[in-house]
C-alpha cells in the first residue's frame, strides 16, 4: 500500500510539472527567430540621430544605411519593421531591458570590448573611427590630438557614447561642451558655437559634404579603427547567427558594397 501511494504521489507530481512547463510564457520557451516570426515584425532599437546611418525625420520616417540593412534583415525573415526610439545614454539600459524592449539594436554601434562583456555584438560590416568636424576655415588649424587638446578649443559632443568617452579620455586640457542632440552638432560648430566635434568616420563626410562651412581635416587618419554591428542581449544565439550568416552572404554577393556606395561609406 505504502509503495502504490508513493507511486500516484510521484505521478501527480510529475504531472504538475508537465502542466507548469507547458504554462512558462511562449517568449521564454520559443527561439528568437521564431518568436519574431511568429509576431510578424522585427522590433529594432536605433537613435535616429546619426546621418547617414539612422536617422528619423520630422514625420517619424527613418532612412539610412543600418536602417536598409535591419529592413534587409526583416525581409529575410518574412516580417515588418517597428523602429523603437533609444538614446545613445540609455542604449545598454535599452538593450538589457526586462521586459524586453526590442530584438536589436542598429544605429553605428562600434563593438567593443565593454559591450561584448554584457551584451552580444554581430560580426562587423562597416569601418569606424573617432575623426573631427571642425569650420572649413580651421581645417588647417587641427591636424592633431594635440592642436585639439588646448584650453582655448570647445570641443562638443553628444553623451552616453563613445565620442563622450573618447573626449573624455584623450582631450584633458580642451573645453569639452556635452550637447544632448548628437544632430545638432554640427550645425552649432559650423555657427561658431564650438570649434570641434568629436565623430566618426561614417558620419562626418555626410556633414562635409551637405554643408561647405564644414571640413573633416583628419578623415583619412582616423584616431581609432573599429568596425560597426548589431547589438543585442545575450541568450539569442539563432538571431546572432542569422544576422551573421546574412552579413557574409552581403559581403560575398557585393551587396553591401552597393549599400555602401549609396550612402558614400567606406565599408574598409
Amino acid at each position: 500500500m505504502k509503495k502504490s501511494f508513493t507511486w500516484i504521489l510521484d505521478f501527480i507530481l510529475l504531472c504538475g510539472t508537465i502542466i507548469l512547463s507547458s504554462c512558462k510564457p511562449q517568449q521564454e520557451i520559443m527561439p528568437t527567430v521564431e518568436r519574431i516570426q511568429d509576431r510578424g515584425v522585427l522590433l529594432v532599437g536605433t537613435t535616429g540621430d546619426y546621418r547617414p546611418l539612422s536617422f528619423c525625420e520630422a514625420d517619424s520616417t527613418y532612412w539610412g544605411f543600418e536602417i536598409d540593412m535591419v529592413q534587409e534583415m526583416a525581409r529575410r525573415l518574412g516580417v515588418g519593421v517597428l523602429f523603437v526610439p533609444t538614446s545613445w545614454p540609455t542604449l545598454t539600459d535599452d538593450v538589457l531591458a526586462d521586459p524586453q524592449a526590442f530584438d536589436l539594436a542598429a544605429s553605428g554601434i562600434t563593438i567593443t570590448e565593454e559591450r561584448l562583456a554584457i551584451m552580444a555584438m554581430s560580426e562587423g560590416y562597416l569601418a569606424n573611427g573617432k575623426t573631427i568636424l571642425c569650420r572649413a576655415e580651421d581645417s588647417t588649424r587641427f591636424r592633431s590630438l594635440d592642436d585639439i587638446d588646448r584650453p582655448e578649443v570647445r570641443v562638443m559632443v553628444n553623451p552616453g557614447g563613445q565620442n563622450e568617452k573618447f573626449a573624455c579620455e584623450h582631450l584633458v586640457h580642451a573645453t569639452i561642451i556635452v550637447h544632448p542632440n548628437n544632430e545638432e552638432i554640427p550645425e552649432l560648430v559650423a555657427q561658431g558655437e564650438a570649434d570641434v566635434m568629436i565623430t566618426e568616420i561614417t558620419e562626418a563626410p555626410w556633414y562635409v559634404l551637405n554643408d561647405p562651412r564644414l571640413a573633416a581635416p583628419l578623415l583619412a587618419t582616423p584616431f581609432t579603427h573599429g568596425e560597426i554591428g548589431v547589438l543585442m542581449r545575450k541568450g539569442q544565439e539563432d538571431l546572432l547567427q542569422f544576422i551573421n550568416e546574412m552579413i557574409r552572404q552581403m559581403k560575398a554577393d557585393g551587396s553591401l558594397r552597393r549599400l555602401q556606395d549609396k550612402y558614400g561609406l567606406d565599408g574598409e
